[in-house]
């Protein structure tokens, strides 16, 4: 060792809880880490040179380092301090009291906690169970028994009361939200099954009485299967202007014609084509299908008496 040696100063060292992230925050500076990071969070050892600091390993807790310190009552990873202003708004509040971080693990329900910060705006550091007020048991016992308030326990806090609340308001939602799950699990089961149905009658459109079933689940692939017996193709099917019409498209030899057509039974209703008997005065619209119009399109243009209205 050399004379150099005994004029360097052993550099300081400083001990924090460390929540992530390469700064440190005290309320006079604010500290880098350079260099490997801490595996886990927790109290850390660090040597300081200038503005940066070098991770040493764990230390022990230093609470006395705290700037503020804080007591109240634990729900989930959030602080519910004392002097709490309760409101009726279980959410809003619970997203008001602000996390706290390296809380051991195992603590009960409702156990009256101290937590402390570094800095002002630093993260919330646990400190411990605090002393209990008294009534945390009772409180405990209320909330397993599946009570909806601990108006019948004495001395309880804001704090305390505001954290069974909010413990029973989150069981409830939990509760409301799984049947939730559960109804939209229910629904999607039916419409899956329901399109399983479809596409097994869709599979067997070369039978009428099948095209017609599935025109109640998939109207279009029926009409388009209807449309290919008789050769023509499907362009466009919409909802007509009364209730269970359909307004169907098609090509057929070229030409685009447009027909009205019932729903369930793929019976036409309007041809779009003069099908009219002049001797009677009788339209014949409703003795043809979406299978049969084509060929009755066909048979009108051969004999040079096809009439198109739409």
């Amino acid at each position: 060792m050399g004379w150099r040696d005994y004029l360097m100063d052993e550099p300081e060292q400083v001990v924090f809880p460390w929540v992530g992230g390469r700064q440190l925050f005290e309320d006079h500076r604010v500290l880098t880490i350079f260099g490997e990071l801490p595996k886990e969070h927790g109290w850390h050892a660090f040597a300081v040179e200038g503005r940066q600091v070098r991770w040493q390993g764990e230390a022990m807790p230093e609470p006395n380092r705290f700037v503020e310190r804080f007591e109240g009552y634990l729900c989930g990873d959030r602080l519910v301090p004392d002097g709490v202003r309760v409101g009726h708004d279980m959410a809003e509040l619970g997203r008001r009291c602000p996390p706290v971080f390296l809380v051991e693990p195992g603590l009960d329900r409702f156990t009256r906690v101290a937590a402390g910060r570094i800095t002002g705006d630093g993260p919330l550091v646990y400190d411990g169970p605090a002393f209990p007020l008294g009534p945390e048991a009772e409180v405990l016992d209320a909330y397993l028994d599946g009570l909806d308030d601990v108006d019948h326990v004495p001395a309880v806090v804001p704090a305390l009361d505001a954290v069974f609340r909010i413990e029973r308001w989150r069981e409830k939602e939990a509760e409301r939200l799984r049947r939730e799950l559960e109804e939209q699990r229910r629904k999607q089961a039916e419409e899956e099954a329901r399109e399983e149905r479809r596409r097994q009658l869709v599979a067997r459109l070369g039978d009428g009485a099948l095209r017609r079933e599935a025109a109640k689940l998939d109207f279009t692939e029926a009409a388009r299967a209807a449309l290919a017996i008789g050769g023509a193709e499907l362009l466009d099917a919409r909802a007509g202007y009364h209730a269970a019409e359909m307004i169907v498209r098609f090509r057929y030899f070229g030409g685009r014609y447009e027909c009205t057509c019932d729903r369930d039974t793929l019976r036409i209703i309007d041809a779009g084509i003069c099908l009219v008997d002049h001797a009677t005065g009788i339209k014949g619209d409703t003795r043809f299908t979406l299978e049969s119009l084509p060929g009755v399109i066909g048979q009108a243009s051969r004999e040079g008496a096809l009439v198109v209205f739409r």
